[in-house]
């Protein structure tokens, strides 16, 4: 019945799973971490430990292999950043990867630092120049291309379709954080890549009371096998109370991407027009670079996430920031209540960010107290200025 269901059904019933003992509608939560043997010291019932396993977790990696179409299945991780390092997990050292030049800058951090280390070279390249990319290569050497789009923060585009096919051509993966545009906006898996990550803290869960990853293979290889192993030895594994409740914050996905991806569009073209506003990054925008590629790749909107630089610099964009009512003066993005960051101040030394940028990750409140209270905020900072 399941292969006649659209996603937005499977999701909202989270496979639509009855609980065998109680015919519950919602999965119960498993918390143990031992398990009884057979008497033939088997485990028929395929769990052994808590550590690289859990039935909870099980449930929820069902909702969200069916969400990418993933052949191999998906994986929970207890962070974002433990689900993108054990996709790194399939290089060995004297390997070379590509990566973009605007990324989360964590990771960024760690391939700088913790990849290095440990023997693999990492070049930055600017992904939205398919050239670039394609020159960046080390035939033998290159083994992974990973690339975010839309690219915190300044939201900017890579064609995956494309760089799909470079890597492939050097015999190397392509791994993608789609954490932004979620799986209601884009299936990477459909257009090309190996592995699709998110940091499922964010539009998957979208409640922020969860901290968790997640990967996503196209098909079940060595290379996906690599990724599983470091993910059962490593105990990186997401609990299962938490996976609990990212299964709940999932079944809603369709609805708050589809309004907040509303209300980004409806705010971006508000601001593009404030004059306090310098310039929108937003890939909605037809004056954005990589619109036309992301009409193309994204389906369903083009995402909640924006930036604003804002006319008088840095000093400006902290005082707009601080003078916010109704938007949270918060780090993260995807959860239902909209938060405002001087990202710069965030990433420190070193950030591609500009210092006059302000991150908008949009909630679902309504949009008229969106833009009325940004508005509000440009105006005061403005007038500050000027006493």
């Amino acid at each position: 019945m399941t292969d006649t269901l659209r996603r937005e059904t499977l999701v909202a019933q989270a496979m639509g799973r009855i609980d065998a003992a109680t015919r519950a509608v919602i999965a119960p939560i498993h918390v143990s971490t031992t398990f009884i043997r057979d008497a033939d010291n088997q485990y028929s019932a395929g769990f052994v430990y808590g550590r690289p396993d859990n039935a909870t977790v099980r449930e929820a990696e069902a909702v969200l292999a069916m969400l990418e179409d993933a052949g191999a299945g998906a994986l929970l991780f207890g962070s974002g950043m433990a689900a993108a390092i054990a996709v790194f997990a399939i290089l060995d050292a004297g390997d070379h990867v590509l990566a973009p030049q605007i990324m989360y800058w964590a990771l960024r951090h760690w391939l700088l630092t913790e990849l290095t280390r440990r023997g693999v070279d990492v070049t930055f390249v600017a992904m939205d120049d398919v050239a670039a990319v394609a020159a960046a290569v080390q035939p033998g050497r290159t083994r992974l291309i990973w690339i975010e789009t839309p690219g915190n923060p300044l939201w900017t585009i890579t064609d995956v379709a494309a760089i799909a096919e470079i890597a492939h051509r050097a015999d190397a993966k392509l791994a993608v954080d789609a954490t932004v545009a979620s799986p209601y906006h884009m299936q990477p898996l459909a257009l090309g890549a190996d592995f699709v990550m998110h940091a499922a803290t964010k539009m998957l869960n979208g409640h922020s009371d969860v901290v968790a990853g997640v990967v996503a293979g196209a098909r079940d290889d060595a290379h996906w096998q690599r990724i599983v192993t470091t993910r059962k030895l490593g105990g990186a594994i997401l609990g299962p109370f938490e996976a609990f409740l990212l299964m709940r914050g999932m079944r809603t996905l369709f609805l708050r991407a589809a309004a907040q991806a509303g209300s980004a569009a409806d705010l971006a073209a508000r601001l593009v027009v404030h004059p306090m506003v310098a310039a929108v990054l937003y890939p909605g925008l037809e004056t954005h670079p990589g619109h036309a590629i992301a009409a193309r790749q994204m389906v369903n909107g083009f995402g909640s996430m924006l930036s604003i630089r804002v006319v008088g610099g840095a000093a400006h964009a902290i005082a707009t920031a601080a003078a916010v009512r109704v938007w949270h003066r918060a780090t993260s993005l995807g959860g239902v209540e909209s938060l405002i960051e001087h990202r710069a101040s965030i990433e420190g030394e070193g950030t591609p960010c500009p210092d006059d940028l302000l991150r908008l990750s949009v909630g679902i409140e309504h949009v008229e107290d969106l833009y009325a209270d940004l508005a509000q905020a440009l105006h005061g900072a403005a007038v500050a200025s000027e006493v």
